[in-house]
């Protein structure tokens, strides 16, 4: 995977560089109520501002539907993203034009200024080059930092990459550099938990797995569709039924290309989803029928530690029980901590990805001991089930 990044940018003092960032931040009684987004541009932004270069900051937020909403402005946006800069930014109120354009030649070197939303524009989800040429206007060179937009052929997004010279920013680079570790050219063994709710939400991902990785953990409520598949009585847990011959043909390619799927043999279950209800830790085939399966049980989850100490690579996505409700995020927490200790000893290249997932290695108190963690989520689980992502894409070819 070949792309440019700010390293390759030359000389940029007094150039204008648009710069594509994830500013879609959650916001709660007028403001920003987690900025690990805004954290996220802290190193590009900064290095350009640094190099003297005039930095103009392109985002969306919310879904206007390509009409100007005061709501989802930007500039709500611009004091907390200063904050977290230790910098000033500046607002401008359009992403695209010559009025625009003739502001932005006026900044000095050095300053960063936020344009307003580019989903204002109707022409920013479809692409449209007439947009994709009025934007460009604004800048010199083009900047795609935003990871978690790549898998989304817009304007912003991939058009600018085609019409500026274009470069990977920071997190942008780390995103691709630990992706490329993980399934591009990994170490191998390499290993995939796959956890959640649904079998539904991660076919693609899936059948893509099995046939790049050498163990295939599956957990979360996805688990006991793959175990009804086997024959076993799930009780009343969460289960797709309708799904269990597709989860069939899953085990089946899977072993066709070398690939050991482990589905849990012990469980803990419960007659009520609830904090803290009255549970039994038991044998798959010991479920009854008026029980649930809300986690994976501690044997099966020695066993999985077991089996991650053999590999050299994992990817994470998903949890491996219900770990909102307490007790049933013991089996999420134990491998998580266990796939830790094995990374910061070197012997383990761990990434993961998704909004559950990131809440649960938080939970766990091992974020930060993971090889890289992504807060992508669509993008990463697209990028998971092998899909080309258009932002990326876009970045390849301007080599």
């Amino acid at each position: 995977m070949a792309f440019r990044t700010l390293d390759d940018m030359g000389d940029i003092a007094g150039k204008r560089v648009l710069v594509r960032e994830d500013l879609n931040v959650p916001m709660a009684d007028g403001g920003v109520s987690d900025d690990t987004r805004l954290r996220a541009t802290i190193a590009t932004l900064s290095e350009l501002a640094d190099r003297d270069a005039k930095v103009l900051v392109l985002a969306h937020f919310g879904r206007p539907k390509g009409q100007p909403d005061a709501a989802m402005s930007l500039r709500q946006v611009v004091p907390a993203l200063a904050q977290v800069l230790g910098r000033d930014v500046s607002f401008l109120d359009d992403c695209a034009g010559d009025l625009v354009a003739a502001k932005t030649r006026e900044l000095l070197n050095g300053a960063i200024c936020v344009l307003e939303n580019t989903r204002f524009h109707v022409g920013e989800e479809k692409n449209d080059p007439a947009l994709v040429a009025e934007m460009a206007k604004l800048g010199d060179l083009y900047v795609n930092d935003a990871f978690s937009a790549a898998h989304r052929a817009h304007a912003s997004t991939e058009g600018l990459a085609h019409v500026l010279p274009a470069f990977a920013g920071r997190a942008m680079q780390a995103e691709l550099e630990a992706l490329q570790k993980a399934l591009g050219s990994p170490e191998k063994p390499v290993a995939a938990v796959v956890g959640g709710a649904k079998v539904s939400t991660k076919l693609d991902v899936l059948k893509h797995l099995v046939a790049r990785v050498d163990h295939l953990i599956i957990g979360g409520g996805m688990a006991n569709t793959f175990l009804a598949a086997r024959g076993v009585n799930v009780g009343k847990s969460l289960c797709e039924h309708d799904l269990t011959a597709t989860a069939d043909a899953i085990l089946d390619a899977a072993d066709k290309a070398g690939c050991t799927v482990h589905l849990p043999y012990d469980v803990v279950v419960a007659k009520e989803f609830a904090p803290n209800p009255p549970t039994r830790t038991v044998n798959v085939h010991d479920v009854a029928a008026d029980e649930m399966i809300l986690d994976v049980g501690p044997a099966a989850v020695e066993a999985l530690a077991d089996v991650l100490k053999t590999c050299r690579t994992l990817v994470w996505n998903g949890p491996m029980g219900a770990f909102e409700t307490p007790p049933f995020d013991a089996a999420t927490v134990a491998l998580a901590r266990t796939a830790a200790a094995l990374t910061s000893e070197g012997s383990l290249v761990s990434v993961a990805g998704g909004g559950d997932t990131v809440a649960a290695l938080n939970h766990a108190g091992v974020a930060g001991d993971f090889t890289f963690v992504s807060t992508a989520g669509g993008a990463f689980l697209e990028w998971m089930e092998g899909r080309e992502l258009p932002g990326v894409e876009a970045l390849q070819q301007k080599l």
